[in-house]
């Protein structure tokens, strides 16, 4: 890669934000691509969803409740989060749920849009 090139990275988060590391490992690979100006973008499907979960509560668990830092995403540049639709549907979430505007879209939608991307890494 040749300096001053910019790639599009597409981060796929299908898990449950814990119980697992996934999903705060995606978040800080997103935060690093951030950090070297490439062009990034975020996509939360199946239990990933939950990761944008307004109200989540992790004191129970002992876990440091990590979902704030979504807010904190446009100071990066990070702007291009979508959500697929069936997902939050078959949880029974919807866009008023989440922390953080995003853009909801179907299967097909993001299909055609993960075949734009240079670099698709899933979590």
């Amino acid at each position: 890669m040749s300096e001053g090139t910019v790639k599009k990275f597409m981060f796929v988060n299908r898990k449950a934000p814990y119980g697992t590391i996934y999903a705060l490992e995606s978040l800080e690979v997103v935060l690093i691509s951030a950090a070297f100006d490439q062009d990034v973008s975020l996509v939360f499907m199946d239990d990933g969803v939950y990761q944008l979960k307004k109200g989540q509560q992790t004191k129970g668990i002992e876990n440091k409740n990590f979902s704030p830092t979504y807010r904190a995403l446009d100071g990066y540049d990070i702007e291009k989060l979508y959500v697929d639709q069936e997902s939050l549907a078959a949880r029974g979430l919807t866009e008023d749920d989440l922390l953080v505007d995003v853009t909801v879209m179907s299967k097909d939608q993001m299909g055609k849009l993960m075949e734009t991307m240079d670099v698709v890494l899933s979590f």
